[in-house]
């Protein structure tokens, strides 16, 4: 199984959690200055990604109620204008396909509907509106656009600070919905070996009931359906159409979660390994350090004042400073507080205060980290105490590259609960009769040929470890710092080697091990790989849409809508 399929109960990037979830990396949040008038980028997509129908509903009637029809007679004098081609969304690989006008259209009254709910929803918080706006998040910035003049003649700031009319804005937005609709669009099509997938029962369902509200609307107003979407939609938006992008959008947006959680697999030469290492040889060091995380700072100061200069007495503070009987009884273990091979990334991906950066605020690229430069720093020797925050830091073994190879490991997990996830909900009697199990489990193994085969066997049938049990409780090319503390520590204990069995216990439970082989991988390589992965490496949705591109038609952009509402 690769590296990248563990068991999200046996990851970690950080450590086994100790006292606290292991929290992600800070991402930078794009924002305006006080009093910008333009629309976050953020807000901008959660706009495009709200389901189509929902967007309309709210002001068809209003238009029509209130007379502000868009020259819906004139319009449907025009309809052979909606064969046009408006946008061209076409792939590296030559797949394509035209969009015409009608779909610019049936786009562009969902993107200026939306800007003008979201006003409205601000001016009026008692409104239903509002209430619904505010749960998606979209009252956070003010909207100045004046919708009773032309969006052309005004002006606001894109996400880049340049000066756009709003017209622009809307224009914008259109274009990258069209675009990543599209892409996913085609992306299943094709998957599908050239058919559109079929959509849920239940998008159906909402599809033929907003269609049949929208018809009740238009038979009161003596409008057809067709007629009555045109009149409020644009050119060419009629029931075809506007069914046909529906679906269109839903077959995108179900493609687009179906791939969203999976990575492009990123593959690198021994040049590009070797390039790594030449211009971040202080990136693939590991350290090997006894750690704590203390609930607080006073505790944290408390426990290394207590510590003794040999780290003797570091398991039994750590148990004392536990917050509660489960972590007393985990730190218990010397191997629980220890660390082996740990890089710079691994204390980056942790929720240890010693990695914190001194300036959150900056991009990655600017960050500085005290605790880490002190850590990794030439002058670090065996023996070395520090305190960080809450984290306290005893140094075993200062920063070098390791000479070790990753290592292919199999385990079978015996939980003390059905759900591994709740281990730590056992009592003492369940604990102890998951160590029972483990151990003849164990014994059941010694008994056998003791060969890799025979252990996956026995992981198959007794296993709770949903990522592995069916690969034999197989992990390949594992590496320090990818395993939670316990287990990663056995892993990586001098003199492993093998063949080599044992009993762990984590936050999950009990652990039979059996070191299947060593691969020929250096560890250096392997940190390197995780470091340029994690750096690299994107979601297949974002590759696709990075394999896309869209290009306006000139022509048929002459028939697109502009100005929405507004007598020219």
């Amino acid at each position: 199984m690769a590296k990248k399929d563990l068991d999200n109960d046996l990851f970690s990037g950080g450590s086994i959690s100790d006292e606290k979830k292991k929290t992600k990396k800070e991402k930078k949040v794009k924002s305006g200055s006080k009093g910008r008038k333009g629309i976050s980028a953020n807000n901008a997509k959660i706009i495009r990604s709200v389901v189509a129908a929902v967007l309309v509903a709210a002001l068809l009637v209003t238009y029509v109620a209130t007379g502000l029809v868009r020259k819906g007679f004139i319009h449907s004098t025009l309809q052979w204008t909606t064969y046009l081609t408006a946008v061209t969304v076409k792939s590296d690989d030559g797949d394509k396909i035209h969009v015409p006008v009608s779909t610019y259209n049936y786009y562009y009254a969902l993107e200026y509907n939306n800007l003008k709910q979201r006003q409205e929803a601000a001016n009026s918080s008692n409104d239903e509106n509002s209430s619904i706006m505010e749960i998606l998040g979209l009252l956070q910035e003010p909207i100045d656009a004046d919708f009773s003049k032309p969006l052309s003649k005004q002006t606001t700031t894109d996400e880049n600070d340049e000066t756009i009319t709003w017209q622009e804005y809307v224009y914008n937005k259109v274009i990258d919905s069209i675009k990543e609709t599209y892409t996913f669009y085609l992306a299943a099509v094709k998957e599908n070996e050239g058919k559109e997938p079929e959509i849920t029962a239940t998008q159906k369902s909402q599809l033929e009931q907003t269609l049949s509200e929208y018809r009740e609307a238009a038979e009161k107003y003596g409008y057809t359906l067709s007629a009555y979407l045109v009149a409020v939609m644009g050119k060419g938006v009629t029931e075809n159409v506007f069914r046909r992008e529906a679906v269109r959008s839903y077959i995108a947006d179900n493609y687009k979660s179906s791939i969203s959680s999976e990575k492009v697999e990123v593959e690198y030469t021994d040049a590009d390994y070797d390039k790594y290492k030449q211009e971040n040889p202080d990136n693939l060091k590991g350290v090997d350090v006894r750690i704590f995380e203390a609930d607080s700072e006073k505790d944290a100061k408390a426990f290394k004042d207590a510590l003794k200069a040999d780290g003797s007495n570091f398991t039994e503070l750590a148990v004392q400073y536990a917050k509660d009987g489960f972590y007393k009884n985990y730190y218990a273990e010397d191997t629980a507080s220890t660390i082996r091979f740990a890089t710079k990334a691994f204390f980056k991906d942790s929720s240890y205060s010693i990695a914190n950066a001194d300036d959150a605020s900056k991009d990655e690229d600017e960050r500085t980290y005290a605790g880490l430069d002190w850590l990794y720093s030439a002058d670090r020797k065996a023996g070395d105490i520090n305190q960080f925050s809450k984290t306290v830091v005893y140094v075993v073994s200062p920063a070098a590259e390791p000479d070790s190879n990753a290592i292919n490991i199999r385990h079978i997990l015996v939980s003390p609960k059905d759900d591994p996830s709740k281990a730590s909900e056992a009592s003492d009697a369940d604990w102890a009769a998951a160590l029972k199990e483990a151990e003849n489990i164990l014994d059941q193994f010694n008994k056998s040929d003791k060969k890799a085969e025979s252990f996956a066997a026995l992981a198959g049938e007794n296993s709770d470890d949903p990522g592995s049990k069916d690969n034999g409780g197989l992990y390949e090319n594992v590496a320090p710092g990818q395993m939670v503390l316990p287990f990663n520590n056995w892993c990586f204990a001098d003199g492993r080697k093998a063949g080599d069995t044992g009993i762990v216990r984590t936050e999950s439970g009990y652990h039979i091990m059996f070191l299947d082989s060593e691969t020929e991988t250096p560890l250096w390589k392997s940190f390197a790989e995780l470091q340029m992965s994690a750096k690299d490496s994107m979601s297949k949705a974002d590759k696709l849409q990075e394999d896309y591109t869209a290009k306006v038609n000139w022509f048929g952009s002459r028939y697109f809508e502009i100005d929405t509402d507004i007598d020219r």
